[in-house]
């Protein structure tokens, strides 16, 4: 998901007043989508209403496709929107392999649209009912019924579910459903459970909801959590890894199979994850839509009778094909290039420096005016843009759509625990962003800038609801997250980077990796032990900050002359950088420059010269990436001590009230 930036005009006027105070200077193959692989066998599959497979194209078993992941999960799902009301009414028959050691006698389902059910729920008591400057409408509430679920022989056992909450134990909160079954689940074994459900769509400001007659239909069905096998992620023993909708959360999910039938008005057209199984076709006042997806851990879909469509079909040197697709708002009409060709910019970078884009499909949707609360999100081979309420954008039309392609990657591939670890999934975004950003459009990263942003460091390896509020999750995992990073690409170079993180992502793509294994690549590559760096910036809080403490100079006679030998006190307040560049300015207009490794809590100077040291600056070129308190850096000599401790102080309170005050 990609955050807001207004914080960077203001800090940019505040970071140039203060340092202007310190005197310290493609090709056109046509492609062909997969044909969709055949049911996972064992499963016992009998339709949903409203749903049949019987017109879907099913390959000899010789033809089918290699599976990219383990296919644990497989769903086959019906769905009717009812543009009046605003609900989906959907049947979904879902096969699940347990894939551990252990029997399992129960199984979890996510009910995502609870979490706008009451404002008493997990996400609305932490988010205040607001994501980014987006809050919601009124009480314009949403929730997820479960009608019946039984098993594919047709047991019944709704009387079976109940709702748990494992982080905070609000029991007004529904979002994380159990399931005992009677049975239980063998390892290696499958179960087939057929469920119908209804949802009542809220008025859009956290991801999913709709505005006007636009939908976004983001985690919209019963999904099961995931259980985890011994081994995975660190786990000593098999086990669910279970949590309630949060605040700051975003999801994890297991990779598996989606057939999904979409019926919507008949002037409606819809976007959707994966590609077309047939073309729509119209019945009566309705349309259905049919799409299927494999190797993908979600599904979502848009829809609007709005919506102008483009397709086009695009392929480059690691990319076989790919039809990009563009359901635009027609406020942005004009617009349509810009869209396409940021798609295209970040699918050749991103398939050049980390791996193929496997999926046929790739589908932006571009939301109406009003309908940012849905924008700036990803899910399997579907983005949406900011809404189309600016008819000139400047190139955050283009950020936005580098950013949630950038997810296709961390996000959609790699498939981190976004629970728990969103600095996996956000911070590799926003890293891989810049770099497309630079590359394509030469905007560089005010990476000073950034770094002030970063006011509250926490951990990186942290659940997402254990940060103070969203701003701190934000300054964190995507900013703080990326100058880590950058700070790591510093080391060991451009080059060396590149193979770190093309490396990490062909290791672990559809595997679901953590941060250990993050490192564990990157010490395998540069043959070098990153357990301090790590448990400073990234197990740790730390950022850097180095301060000039004092400066004192005194009349001295040097081989029968007269000079002066001035002593600068330079100290380390937070994490390790080094080298780290101090630059000492002479009265006389001279400048020596000198490195410190940076290692020690504090570190005096003494420079013998025909002039006195008048000032002295820490990282003049602005070098140490992770340096967040820069007002510090600088010492002029003739300001007393006393003076110059309470204008940092003083700055350093202005520039957190300023950032305290401006949300993202």
């Amino acid at each position: 998901m990609k955050p807001n930036w207004k914080k960077r005009i203001s800090l940019l006027l505040l970071f140039c007043l203060i340092t202007a105070g310190t005197a310290w200077a493609g090709s056109t193959l046509t492609p062909t989508d997969r044909t969709p692989a055949a049911p996972v066998s064992g499963g016992t599959w009998t339709p949903p209403a409203d749903s049949s497979t019987s017109d879907l194209p099913v390959p000899p078993e010789a033809a089918a496709p290699k599976p990219l992941s383990r296919r644990v999960v497989e769903y086959h799902m019906g769905v009717e929107l009812n543009a009046e009301d605003m609900t989906l009414h959907g049947s979904q028959n879902i096969t699940w392999q347990n894939p551990g050691e252990t029997p399992v006698g129960e199984l979890y389902f996510h009910l995502y649209p609870n979490a706008f059910e009451s404002r008493q729920t997990t996400f609305m008591r932490e988010s205040g009912g607001k994501l980014r400057n987006d809050a919601m409408k009124g009480d314009s509430f949403g929730n997820m019924q479960i009608q019946s679920i039984k098993t594919g022989h047709g047991e019944d056992l709704t009387s079976r579910i109940s709702f748990v909450q494992p982080d905070d134990g609000n029991k007004n909160d529904h979002t994380l459903l159990k399931l005992s079954l009677s049975v239980p689940v063998q390892p290696g074994e499958k179960i087939t459970l057929l469920t119908q459900f209804s949802v009542k769509l809220p008025e859009a400001f956290a991801r999913m909801g709709y505005v006007g007659d636009y939908v976004m239909a983001g985690q919209w069905f019963p999904k099961l959590a995931v259980y985890e096998p011994k081994g995975t992620r660190g786990r000593t023993e098999d086990g669910w890894n279970l949590h309630q909708y949060h605040g700051n959360s975003e999801f994890y999910s297991d990779f598996g199979i989606y057939d999904v039938k979409i019926r919507v008005p008949s002037n409606y057209t819809v976007a959707a994850t994966g590609f077309p199984a047939k073309p729509a076709a119209t019945e009566g006042t309705t349309k259905v839509y049919r799409f299927y997806a494999d190797d993908v851990h979600d599904f979502a879909w848009a829809a609007s009778p709005n919506f102008l469509y483009y397709e086009e079909p695009f392929s480059a040197p690691n990319i076989p094909g790919v039809k990009i697709k563009l359901y635009l708002d027609p406020n942005h009409k004009n617009l349509k290039t810009r869209y396409l060709q940021a798609a295209k910019k970040s699918l050749t970078r991103y398939s050049e420096w980390y791996g193929t884009y496997p999926y046929s499909t790739l589908s932006i949707v571009v939301p109406p005016p009003g309908g940012n609360g849905t924008g700036g999100m990803e899910y399997p081979t579907l983005i949406t843009a900011w809404d189309a309420a600016n008819s000139q954008p400047d190139l955050e039309l283009e950020r936005v759509v580098v950013h949630e392609i950038g997810h296709q990657y961390w996000y959609g591939m790699v498939a981190s625990n976004e629970f728990e670890e969103a600095w996996l999934d956000e911070g590799f975004t926003s890293y891989a962003e810049d770099k497309v950003m630079a590359v394509e459009y030469g905007r560089q990263p005010n990476l000073p800038i950034e770094a002030s942003y970063i006011t509250s460091p926490e951990a990186l390896k942290k659940n997402a609801w254990d940060y103070r509020d969203h701003e701190q999750y934000a300054d964190n995992v995507y900013t703080r997250a990326k100058l880590v990073l950058t700070a790591i690409e510093q080391k060991i170079g451009q080059n060396v980077m590149k193979r770190v993180m093309k490396t990490y992502f062909e290791t672990w793509k559809f595997r679901h990796p953590t941060t250990k294994d993050f490192q564990d690549v990157l010490q395998s590559v540069t043959k070098t032990n990153w357990d301090d760096f790590f448990n400073q910036y990234v197990y740790g809080g730390l950022m850097s900050d180095y301060s000039i403490e004092g400066i004192r100079a005194k009349s001295v006679m040097d081989q029968g002359k007269p000079k002066y030998e001035s002593t600068v006190v330079v100290q380390k307040h937070g994490g390790t950088a080094t080298p780290v560049p101090i630059r000492f300015h002479f009265a006389d207009g001279s400048v020596i420059d000198k490195q410190w490794d940076g290692l020690d809590a504090q570190v005096q100077f003494k420079l013998t010269e025909a002039s006195p040291v008048d000032w002295a600056v820490i990282d003049p070129d602005h070098t140490l990436i992770l340096e967040n308190r820069h007002i510090n850096n600088f010492m002029k000599a003739e300001v007393s001590k006393l003076w110059s401790i309470r204008l940092n102080l003083g700055m350093t309170k202005l520039i957190e009230t300023l950032l305290g005050g401006v949300a993202w």
